[in-house]
């Protein structure tokens, strides 16, 4: 990974776009396992065929996860100094994730960066929006 450093970036950068995917029954198999999240939408299309759900949809969490690693990719762990994401849509399965993020705004007086971020599948719907704060060297 090369050094992002404050004066390198401006506002209207875009962050490298991390694809992850596609997601299969058995990726929400090991998310359930890993996280702990057994809840059935996840992993029981027999029981979503019951809720009225044509089939599974992926856990909001593993889109939060595949974000993670959109920030990670561009700057260490520890240069993240806040971050956040709102759910607006589900993650069906066999959808391929994108992860996007922008520099929105520059902090001079911190050297630190707002970025918008979000993700999508790839037939456009935007499944979370958020935002994170990055400090720079």
């Amino acid at each position: 990974m090369s050094v992002i450093t404050y004066d390198s970036v401006k506002v209207g950068d875009r962050l490298p776009e991390h694809v992850c995917g596609p997601i299969t029954r058995t990726t929400l198999a090991l998310f359930a396992g890993g996280s702990g999240d057994h809840m059935p939408l996840h992993i029981d299309s027999d029981f979503c065929k019951r809720a009225g759900i044509p089939d599974v949809f992926a856990h909001g969490m593993l889109s939060m996860a595949y974000l993670a690693q959109l920030l990670t990719r561009w700057v260490p762990q520890s240069q993240i100094v806040n971050w956040n994401a709102r759910f607006i849509s589900i993650t069906p399965v066999n959808a391929t994730v994108l992860c996007n993020g922008e520099v929105m705004k520059k902090f001079d007086d911190q050297q630190r960066v707002l970025l918008s971020i979000n993700t999508k599948v790839k037939d456009g719907a935007e499944t979370l929006s958020g935002e994170a704060l990055i400090a720079l060297p």
